[in-house]
This record gives C-alpha cells, sequence and structure tokens, in this order.
C-alpha cells in the first residue's frame, strides 16, 4: 500500500460526508438552559486530513467551551438542586413518568442519526458502517434499559408481609452522579452509563471525552427538552478545571467512568469522603487470544483478525496479544497475514473500510515506541509494510516473537499492533494471565472438549468472560460486562446497569389496624409514587 493515498482531495468526499459549516459549540447545557459561554474555546481537528495541491492537512470540525472551575462549580450546583437532598422532582417522580421522559428523547435522538454518525466518522475516524452500529445500538439500549426497568417495577408493584410486617421494596436514586464515558464508543459506551443513571432518578453531569464532543451538539436540543431542567448537566473543557474541581467537593454521589485506571485512580483520589462516593468503572484490559494445537485454524484466524483490528484495534474488549501454540504457530501466522492483506484501508465513508485514521494526536507516535522496543528485544514486523505512519495513519504491524521483555507484551497498546508469541505449555499463556494487571477477557481456540474444560475453570477465576472459539466483545448488553484487577469496577448490562445506579429501599409498618387504614388510603388514592401497586404494561 502507499501511505499518501490514504488521505482524500475534499471534492473527492461523497457530498453527503462532507463537513458544510463547522460545529462552533458556544453554549453548555445547565439548568435546563443552553447558556452562552464567552470565555476560551478549543477548536476540533479531525483526525482526517485533507490533500490540498501538495499539503495535507486536518479538517477543523468546529469548537466547543473550555469551561473553568466557578462554571463547574454552578455546573454542579445545578444537578444539586435537581436533586435536592432527594426531594426533586425528578428523583420523587414516577418510574412511569420517569419513562416517558425517555422514550421523548429516544424519539428526538432518532431524529439526529446522520448528523450523530457524520460526525462519529469526522471525529474519531469509526468506519461508516461501525459509526451507524453505534447510533443504533445506543437507541436499542435505551428501549432495552425502559423494558427491564418496567419489569424490575412491575416486580416490586406488591407489598409483601412477613413476620407481621408489611413492606414495600423498590430500589430508588442515589444522588448526582458524575458520568466521563470513552472517544472510543464517546456516544454508545457514554449512554451506557448516563441513560440508566438519569431513568433511576439521578440527576447527571456528563463530562464527554477528550475526542467525540461536538457529535453530542445535535442531541443536545432533546436533553434540554426531554428532562427537568437540572435532570442533565454538560461540561466541557480541562479535566483538572472542571472534573477535578467538581470531585474535590465532596457533593459527587456516583462517579461513572469509562476509561484508563490510573485517571480514574487520581479522579477517585480528590473525593474527600471516598467511603460515600459509589463508583462504576470500565477500565482498560490485555486481553488475550490462546489459539491451541487442536484449534480450527481458519476460524481462530478469521476471529483474531476481527477481535485484534475491529476500529483499529481501539476497544477495551479488543485482542491485545495472540497466544499460538507451537505446532500451528506457522499455519496460524501465515494465514493471519494473508488475510491481513485483504483489509481495505481508507476513509471512514469508504465501503467495507477496517483500517482508519486514529483519533488520539500522540497515539502513532506511541505506537512507534513500542514497536521499536520490541524490536530492539528481538522481535520483527513479519508485515509488509507493518507501522507504516502518516500523520494519524498507522498501518497494522503485526510483532513477532513476542515475549516478556517487551512493553507490547504487558501494555495496553490500544491501536493496531498485533503482538504474537508461541507457547509450548498452556501454563505459559495462563501464567501471563495471572500476572497480567488486568483480567477482563479471555478467547480460546480449540476442538477437544476435556482440553478446553480444563481451561475453562481455572481461566473463569482470571478474567469475567471465556470467549470459546470467538473474539473478545461486550455484547449483547443483557450480558453482564465486568473485570477483574484494573478492567472494571462494579458490572454493567441493561439489568445490572439499573442496580448500580439505584438503592433497594423500602417503607414498612406493622400489621395494625391503623396501618392497614393508612396503606389502604394511600394506595387507593395513588397519594405516592413510592407507595403504589400500579402495573406498568
Amino acid at each position: 500500500m502507499q501511505g499518501e493515498f490514504i488521505f482524500p482531495a475534499y471534492a473527492a468526499i461523497p457530498e453527503s460526508f462532507q463537513i458544510k459549516a463547522p460545529i462552533e459549540q458556544n453554549t453548555y447545557l445547565i439548568d435546563g438552559e443552553m447558556r452562552a459561554w464567552d470565555g476560551a474555546f478549543q477548536d476540533v481537528y479531525s483526525p482526517i486530513y485533507i490533500k490540498n495541491e501538495n499539503e495535507l492537512k486536518p479538517q477543523r470540525l468546529g469548537s466547543f467551551p473550555l469551561l473553568d472551575a466557578n462554571a463547574s462549580l454552578e455546573v454542579l450546583q445545578s444537578a444539586r438542586n435537581a436533586y435536592d437532598l432527594g426531594k426533586g422532582e425528578w428523583p420523587t417522580m414516577s418510574v412511569k413518568q420517569r419513562i416517558a421522559h425517555m422514550m421523548q428523547f429516544v424519539k428526538m435522538m432518532k431524529e439526529k442519526r446522520s448528523e450523530v454518525v457524520n460526525l462519529l466518522m469526522w471525529e474519531i475516524g469509526k468506519s461508516l458502517k461501525d459509526s451507524e452500529k453505534e447510533f443504533d445500538r445506543t437507541v436499542d439500549y435505551i428501549i432495552d434499559t425502559v423494558a427491564a426497568l418496567k419489569d424490575l417495577d412491575r416486580d416490586s408493584s406488591r407489598l409483601k408481609k412477613e413476620q407481621g410486617i408489611y413492606a414495600q421494596i423498590r430500589r430508588g436514586p442515589l444522588g448526582v452522579v458524575l458520568c466521563m464515558g470513552p472517544y472510543n464508543y464517546p456516544l454508545n459506551e457514554t449512554f451506557c452509563t448516563l441513560i440508566p443513571a438519569l431513568i433511576m432518578g439521578n440527576p447527571v453531569i456528563l463530562k464527554p471525552a477528550k475526542y467525540g464532543i461536538l457529535l453530542l451538539s445535535p442531541l443536545l436540543e432533546a436533553f434540554r427538552t426531554s428532562f427537568p431542567k437540572g435532570v442533565i448537566n454538560i461540561i466541557y473543557g480541562n479535566g483538572k478545571d472542571t472534573v477535578g474541581t467538581i470531585m474535590e467537593t465532596g457533593k459527587v454521589d456516583v462517579f461513572a467512568f469509562i476509561g484508563s485506571s490510573k485517571t480514574a485512580n487520581t479522579l477517585k483520589k480528590l473525593h474527600p469522603k471516598p467511603n460515600r462516593l459509589r463508583s462504576v468503572m470500565g477500565l482498560e484490559a490485555k486481553n488475550p487470544a490462546i489459539v491451541l494445537a487442536d484449534a480450527d485454524i481458519s476460524l481462530a484466524v478469521e476471529e483474531c483478525i476481527l477481535g485484534s483490528l475491529s476500529y483499529n484495534g481501539q476497544r477495551c474488549t479488543a485482542i491485545k496479544i495472540i497466544f499460538v501454540h507451537e505446532q500451528v504457530k506457522e499455519q496460524f501466522i501465515n494465514l493471519y497475514l494473508e488475510k491481513l492483506k485483504t483489509l481495505k484501508c481508507g476513509m471512514p465513508w469508504d465501503k467495507d473500510v477496517m483500517i482508519t485514521p486514529l483519533p488520539e494526536t500522540n497515539k502513532p507516535a506511541y505506537l512507534k515506541e513500542l514497536i521499536e522496543d520490541a524490536q530492539q528485544h528481538g522481535a520483527q514486523i513479519i508485515n509488509e509494510d507493518g507501522g507504516l505512519i502518516l500523520h494519524s495513519f498507522v498501518y497494522p504491524a503485526v510483532l513477532y516473537p513476542v515475549n516478556k521483555k517487551m512493553r507490547v507484551y504487558n501494555e495496553e497498546q490500544f491501536g493496531p499492533v498485533v503482538p504474537i508469541c508461541s507457547f509450548h505449555s498452556i501454563d505459559e499463556p495462563i501464567d501471563y494471565m495471572v500476572e497480567s494487571n488486568y483480567g477482563q477477557q479471555v478467547s480460546i481456540f480449540g476442538t477437544d472438549a476435556d482440553q478446553m474444560a480444563q481451561l475453562i475453570d481455572p481461566l473463569v477465576n482470571q478474567v469475567c468472560r471465556v470467549n470459546i472459539n470467538s473474539q473478545c466483545q461486550r455484547s449483547p448488553d443483557v450480558y453482564p460486562f465486568n473485570g477483574r484487577k484494573d478492567s472494571a469496577e462494579g458490572t454493567l448490562s441493561v439489568n445490572d446497569a439499573l442496580r448500580v445506579f439505584s438503592i433497594r429501599t423500602m417503607v414498612a409498618g406493622k400489621d395494625s389496624e391503623i396501618n392497614k387504614n393508612l396503606l389502604n388510603d394511600i394506595l387507593e388514592g395513588r397519594k405516592s409514587n413510592f407507595l403504589s401497586t400500579d402495573f406498568l404494561l
């Protein structure tokens, strides 16, 4: 391949995907209004470079506000006012009413599909197919969350009587939630914490990821009009000035974060009352694939290609290192390299594109460091053009043989670098997982039932998902998504997330005549949203 032909002239971009005008985001959502910002702004540039005569320049997409500490504290106060010590409109609202607000948001969100998808491509270099999938999957997630909440509410829509005490047990909100999502799934992963936090009655402060900020702009009006004021607030800017300032107050009740463990640990330490801070986190991973001697090599290669290089390997669930039994290493590597040659490189809107520009400005240089370090310790780039860099574009580099002296053996590369190791004893990849700082998932490829069973039992105690003859992944969203060690805190799924952002609470009273009359009066008069036997359909 020739790197210089990757980036297009503007005229070559299909008209429907062109940026007609930059998005100058000069307002931010606070207390139910789009408030004008008169401070500093940050320009947003795409990882997509545009060819102009003999020059390549990144496409400017717009700008967003760089809020300061004072503005961030105002945002926090807006959320606290909406909660109002649990007395606010949103936390005391019935489940049925909160669902109605959420469905209004979904309706308005769907109308912005093409705008959001286009910005996903331009801001983070995600392919059209994957951008559309991310949007549609997010809509499905919201609808599934609503359905799960209805099920949860139906199960709670009656009084119980135990040992002479009547009680109704429901799940109530926790307070102000700070949500921070990742750049690689700035819509889906962010909404996987934002939506359940909101629908369970918590006011939310949303801090978009470092990349993928402007794609929320088309949804701001939907947020503003679909929820009561102060229920959803959005902050932009430097993390130290915004998130750091908010966390230091100790007035954040739940911290929902998807990103690196280093950043998560730093932010959590700022909270002065850590025992009162509930956290749910999806963090980094170094998911291995283990290809056994009896594996179906064609299947293993197919799944490992997708697992290691889908969206350039920029997924926490990506396969980050491959262990291949020495008996089949040549067969696996040769087939992997042949398959790699068929992967299409280009712009996100190109049909069937797989390898696209990287959004992180420092990522190409970091990947180069990893490659050079591996080469110094005996690895080779075994594919043609491996590691070729042109501005934001990095062609995949397959490294072999990789050993524990190399940084790429332990560090999460989060990009198109594929380290391959051979092993003789199965203890080698198992020891790797035991010693690793991470414990999210593993993929095992093999056909011998006895051997697979012997591997499954110990590996489920090292990671939280063992994938049999398939790549590591998060979906379907109804399954639990979590991890051990530095890979996660708490569990996310459609059902689990509703529980993460709420707490079991109850109203109880002794079986007495006065209590029976009181409860009947409240229930028959529908005087309480909590103490209610209404059944949601």
